[in-house]
């Protein structure tokens, strides 16, 4: 008897996209068992990739924008228009993104987010009356400061001279904003740090962006400084709020200089792909990400599917490129496949695609229809 298939896969990070996850399953998916009705619905939680999922998901023009990358090389930046709703759908990772940039070749204090804010502004002036910016997978970590000189905010230090750098914020003493851009701004965001501290963007996301240990006594005095300055002369109080410590301090920066608020990135998700139908409307879900490990046993986008699927009484069923502590997974998933039990990490990462495939025609030829009796009635 056919099954309704239903894929919702994220990316595999520095692999393959959501799209191209959801494609190489379902192909092999359809080897193994071609009468089986097969869906894909990519999925992004706010970081590479959101913009193009949400984007299609809301029948969004792709619109380009002449801005700069987060070491202001030019660049033609993508987004997503969605004009029956006037809303602008904007993915920091295409513009400012880590992955963007040489490995090794930019120190973070030379990176800033005034790229991302440039494409705001040419949203904004579209006649948007609101947007959607997914801030994961950012190269920087300047709290938004970049953004923010984009936006035509003023930085002065006691001098009153300009300040144009984020690492020399420890000299502010002067902020001087703009008029607001005229729409509501929602932050796509799938962490809770805090902007500063040990929790905060610095200590736990900057070695990711090359933050050396000696570098934080300084990334977190600018950091600190900026957030003090902006609460005694603007009001502005958001810094140890949830979230405000995504994507280098940007999730700071938005809520500070463009009055955004925050959302889960996968609470959007699912909103706009009305996820608990779909799944509801499956026999099977199978979703996966190029790393399973303990951020998707906490509720990262792929456990969160998992969690649906079990309050639903759906089988979901698990791919991923590394499995990290399987027996856990084994309680989350019905079934889990990982590429490196067909391949070596190597070959893993560098043909994802065709393995992935493979492991999903496996998957599919092993499955039996009994598997898939889990539904409450």
């Amino acid at each position: 008897m056919p099954l309704r298939i239903l894929i919702v896969p994220d990316k595999f990070k520095g692999t393959l996209t959501a799209h191209a996850a959801a494609s190489a399953i379902a192909a092999g998916w359809r080897k193994a068992r071609p009468g089986d009705q097969v869906t894909t619905l990519p999925m992004s939680d706010g970081g590479d990739g959101f913009g193009a999922v949400l984007g299609e998901l809301a029948g969004a023009r792709r619109q380009h924008t002449r801005t700069v990358d987060a070491a202001h090389r030019p660049l033609h930046g993508l987004w997503w228009q969605d004009r029956s709703a006037k809303t602008a759908i904007i993915d920091s990772a295409g513009i400012i993104g880590v992955a963007m940039l040489p490995a090794g070749k930019f120190h973070p204090f030379q990176l800033d987010s005034f790229g991302l804010g440039k494409v705001m502004r040419a949203a904004a002036k579209t006649g948007a009356t609101s947007g959607i910016v997914g801030i994961g997978g950012s190269a920087t970590n300047d709290g938004g400061f970049g953004l923010a000189r984009a936006l035509a905010w003023r930085f002065f230090n006691k001098n009153w001279e300009e300040l144009k750098e984020w690492w020399r914020l420890h000299e502010l003493d002067r902020v001087r904003p703009p008029r607001p851009l005229p729409w509501k701004l929602t932050v796509a965001v799938d962490v809770a740090n805090p902007l500063l501290g040990p929790k905060g963007c610095s200590r736990i996301y900057g070695p990711q962006k090359g933050l050396r240990p000696q570098d934080f006594k300084l990334a977190e005095k600018c950091l600190s400084r900026l957030a003090a300055v902006l609460k005694k002369q603007h009001g502005i109080d958001c810094a140890e709020d949830a979230g405000t410590g995504a994507a280098g301090g940007l999730g700071f920066g938005l809520m500070a200089f463009a009055g955004a608020r925050m959302e889960s990135g996968f609470d959007i998700f699912a909103r706009c792909a009305r996820l608990d139908d779909r799944i509801g409307e499956s026999d099977v879900v199978i979703t996966g990400e190029g790393r399973m490990d303990h951020q998707t046993y906490m509720g990262k986008g792929v456990g969160q599917i998992a969690q649906r699927c079990r309050k639903l009484g759906v089988p979901c069923l698990a791919l991923a490129g590394v499995i990290l502590e399987p027996a856990r997974a084994r309680r989350l998933f019905a079934q889990t496949r990982s590429l490196t039990e067909i391949t070596n990490l190597e070959r893993a990462q560098s043909e994802a695609g065709p393995h992935l495939c493979e492991l999903a025609r496996e998957m599919a030829k092993r499955f039996h229809p009994s598997h898939s009796s889990h539904k409450s009635p």
